[in-house]
């Protein structure tokens, strides 16, 4: 009986632990937290918050070459009874109004010559350019502004067309809309290729994944990025299928940073684990399970962590810090002893959350600790995570996909898009290179 309200007092604090957690003490996505605002892992430094003292600011400044001057001329007489209009002008205040022109679209025609030869009658027409295909289509500017409104900031098909009516007076039709997208990653094909070719050759790679509903349906958005390109993927899977069609870390063989997701785990490769998911699972464990091995650990890796920032972690302090590591992951250990199998039970024995985290931290030391020994190492997985983060604005904003070919053309088309933008091109010169036909490809792609 004692053994029996063992186990159910365990459940009920485990339980506790799933219903208070949030995305500071466990792996959930924020979207899933309270009302509140969870607390921050950042350190305070003192400091206020906004600008600091020497930050320039920015405000709007007055042009040097307005497009339109207004003169305002005095007019009347002086209270003595003197004609302003007699007296010579002796200055000019400006004020300037920065405004949007009234703009519609600008429609050039083509007109191919027709002639007939006099001799023998032979009919001849002018080529037309091949950019202009049909009797009546968009160019390429108002093709890449759909693509723009819809890919890069979200907005749904109807709400893209309404904004360009809006501006512009007419407005392309959602299947047009969708017609451009298509356009656009059949002719990044090339360019998605060359991407997975310079991402094997990187020598630090990031990778995450996220839900993404396809028709109601959940599937999985994957990112493999680095400081020059960023690669995404659409699949049906979360694992190792993903990832073979995506291309690249199957062959990989360099170092890959993730959060420990077993798949990433399975590859042959270096591999370097988040510590910010670690850290909200060490508060997690201390919060609600009252591991005291847990807070300490997550004060010393923070500790650390901000040493490491700040240049003031010597070498002496890494060898203190990993024997601090090992002594606080064997008291986990030891306080969560493992569970011993029931009699005629099969399979893997469940073991408490502590101990997990305990196993884990003992497995993955090396992998967990990189930051520590490789200056080419990050303490956390930002990269990826922030790269990913879209995916989470784009289903508030605008919901799922309606195919799976939806899921991947618009994957393609942002990995273009973050890819030019890191390499600190214009995203709508690329855009409009796209639809032009002369594809505008990041200078570093070999």
């Amino acid at each position: 009986m004692r053994a029996e309200c063992d186990r159910l007092a365990a459940e009920n604090t485990d339980l506790k632990a799933r219903l208070q957690a949030d995305s500071s003490t466990s792996s959930l996505p924020p979207s899933t937290d309270k009302p509140w605002k969870p607390q921050s892992e950042h350190v305070k430094t003192g400091r206020p918050s906004g600008g600091q003292p020497g930050h320039g600011g920015k405000t709007l400044e007055m042009s040097t070459q307005p497009d339109t001057v207004i003169v305002l001329p005095v007019s009347g007489r002086c209270a003595c009874g003197q004609a302003w209009g007699s007296v010579p002008v002796q200055d000019r205040l400006a004020r300037q109004v920065h405004d949007l022109p009234e703009t519609r679209l600008h429609v050039t025609e083509y007109q191919a010559e027709v002639k007939i030869c006099p001799c023998c009658t032979a009919r001849q027409q002018a080529a037309f350019p091949t950019t202009v295909p049909g009797q009546v289509q968009y160019g390429p500017r108002v093709q890449a502004l759909t693509t723009v409104l819809n890919v890069v900031h979200f907005i749904p098909l109807a709400r893209t067309a309404e904004i360009i009516r809006t501006l512009y007076g007419s407005a392309p039709s959602e299947g047009t809309i969708l017609l451009n997208l298509n356009v656009a990653s059949e002719r990044l094909e090339f360019f998605e290729a060359q991407v997975k070719v310079a991402l094997l050759a990187e020598p630090v790679l990031y990778a995450d994944e996220t839900g993404s509903k396809v028709n109601g349906k959940l599937q999985w958005l994957h990112i493999l990025t680095c400081a020059s390109y960023t690669l995404y993927g659409h699949h049906r899977s979360r694992g190792y299928d993903a990832l073979v069609a995506m291309g690249v870390l199957p062959a990989y063989r360099g170092m890959l940073m993730h959060d420990a997701w077993c798949t990433y785990l399975s590859l042959p490769m270096d591999h370097a684990l988040c510590n910010a998911h670690l850290l909200r699972e060490l508060r997690g464990l201390h919060e609600f399970f009252q591991q005291d091995w847990a807070g300490e650990l997550r004060g010393a890796l923070q500790l650390v962590y901000h040493q490491r920032k700040t240049k003031t972690l010597t070498a002496d302090g890494i060898v203190a810090f990993k024997a601090r590591f090992d002594t606080l992951v064997t008291a986990g250990l030891v306080s969560n002893p493992a569970q011993e199998r029931a009699a005629g039970q099969r399979g893997r024995v469940k073991q408490s959350r502590a101990r997990n985290v305990a196993l884990r931290c003992q497995r993955y030391k090396r992998e967990m600790l990189r930051f520590l020994d490789d200056d080419r190492m990050p303490f956390d997985n930002n990269l990826a995570e922030q790269g990913i983060r879209m995916m989470c604005g784009k289903r508030k904003i605008s919901g799922g996909f309606r195919s799976e070919m939806g899921g991947q053309v618009f994957c393609r088309i942002r990995s273009y898009v973050a890819t030019v933008h890191k390499q600190g091109m214009s995203v709508w010169d690329g855009l409009v290179s796209v639809f032009a036909g002369n594809v505008l490809l990041p200078a570093f792609l070999p």
